[in-house]
């Protein structure tokens, strides 16, 4: 694929992936081209910007160690896009990064997506929230205090999944004692 990822990405129904799919392909094919793709992000074009973080995501799941050295760059670049459409796949590769997060990194993760939790409406957003900050709590008692009464809030949103998601993972998450 000879074309920029900008253009790629670009145009088509605003509920589509188009092309997004060969992009991921051509990254993983090409890691050289990972710059590109991460370049996108910044396109003016909300549609290329959602579609370019997705296609990220996925290449993060299939490759998170090639996503370790820009940790920070997602903590920080990616993470601070005001569009929810990048905020949850933003979401989505700091938990496959998981482990390859050091302790500051970590740290710094998790008050992202608090914060995705407690300022986005968007359900989409809520949901991978939910659902990362549910599975990092495992191995962080004090995240799972204080994401026991914000799932207990949640599950009596407005929205089905929304309130279905808050009500099994607060159901799973155990009450740690105090430390």
């Amino acid at each position: 694929m000879d074309e920029p990822f900008t253009e790629v990405l670009a145009g088509g129904h605003r509920n589509s992936l188009g092309r997004t799919g060969e992009v991921v392909t051509e990254v993983l094919a090409d890691r050289a081209r990972l710059e590109e793709l991460f370049a996108a992000l910044r396109s003016p074009d909300e549609l290329v910007r959602m579609r370019a973080g997705d296609a990220l995501e996925k290449a993060c799941r299939e490759r998170p160690e090639w996503f370790a050295p820009h940790a920070d760059r997602i903590l920080t670049e990616v993470g601070g896009i005001d569009q929810p459409s990048v905020q949850w796949h933003s979401a989505q590769m700091l938990q496959h990064l998981g482990q390859g997060l050091d302790a500051g990194q970590r740290d710094r993760a998790t008050a992202l997506v608090r914060g995705y939790l407690t300022d986005s409406d968007d359900w989409i957003v809520l949901n991978t929230a939910m659902a990362v900050l549910a599975d990092w709590s495992a191995t962080d008692p004090g995240l799972a205090r204080w994401l026991l009464p914000e799932l207990e809030h949640l599950s009596h949103d407005r929205r089905k999944s929304v309130a279905g998601r808050a009500a099994r993972l607060g159901a799973g998450l155990q009450d740690p004692a105090p430390d």
